[in-house]
């Protein structure tokens, strides 16, 4: 699953990386964030009048054909295999695809009765895409949520030890693919949607400090001081 990611760069990086022609969101929505959680607002790309446009949307699905809000539990992740045919994600799936900018992302490594918090990242500590899905949401009065969701797919062999799943990362290659809304052929994206390769992923262990979405600091994403024992010191 994917629960909780860091966005670090600032919106000058995110403008070239993804050749962003027209912004949706605020220049200071897009300040350096170490701890992104859920119902928060996120930056988000997708395509508009034949543009990529950088918006926010809410983390935490939620269709357009929801009648009741406060009776709907928002949807962090979408499983990959089964989106396509499950009523919460089919139409967001052919018609509201999006990336969602990220250079890093956590996940919780079982150690006996401990849960040690993990820092994902790529080699060169690239910008990359999780894919996701969106979805925009009327209320009778007029009030709108535009929401969206992380999909996720089986882990890799570098995730494996810690989770068996994992986000799923859009190669650089396949982002205009998996954006394109004239693309309705789910099969056609099956490439968009693949585990990323075992040496595109490194990880380390972190503060438990990430555990709070109160915390947003440099500090989260530095590796924790590996400890010694007595006998592994020189005299």
């Amino acid at each position: 699953m994917c629960g909780r990611y860091s966005l670090t760069r600032r919106q000058a990086e995110l403008i070239e990386r993804w050749g962003i022609e027209e912004m949706l969101c605020e220049a200071e929505e897009l300040q350096p964030r170490f701890n992104i959680a859920p119902s928060q607002l996120v930056p988000a790309v997708m395509m508009h009048d034949g543009k990529r446009v950088l918006c926010m949307l809410k983390w935490g699905l939620v269709p357009f054909w929801v009648k009741d809000l406060k009776k709907t539990k928002p949807v962090i992740n979408a499983r990959c295999e089964s989106m396509a045919e499950k009523p919460f994600f089919r139409q967001a799936v052919k018609s509201k695809r999006c990336l969602i900018p990220a250079d890093g992302f956590y996940e919780w490594k079982h150690e006996g009765k401990l849960k040690n918090p993990m820092y994902i990242h790529q080699p060169a500590r690239n910008l990359f895409s999780f894919a996701g899905l969106w979805d925009e949401w009327r209320s009778p009065d007029g009030e709108v949520l535009r929401t969206c969701t992380i999909i996720t797919t089986a882990a890799n062999n570098t995730m494996s030890p810690v989770h068996d799943r994992m986000p799923v990362i859009v190669r650089p290659e396949l982002e205009s693919l998996w954006l394109n809304p004239e693309e309705k052929d789910f099969a056609k994206l099956q490439p968009a949607l693949e585990p990323l390769a075992d040496d595109q992923l490194q990880m380390y262990q972190v503060s438990p400090r990430v555990n709070s979405p109160a915390q947003d600091i440099p500090e989260l994403v530095e590796p924790v001081p590996q400890q010694t024992s007595l006998f592994d010191r020189h005299a």
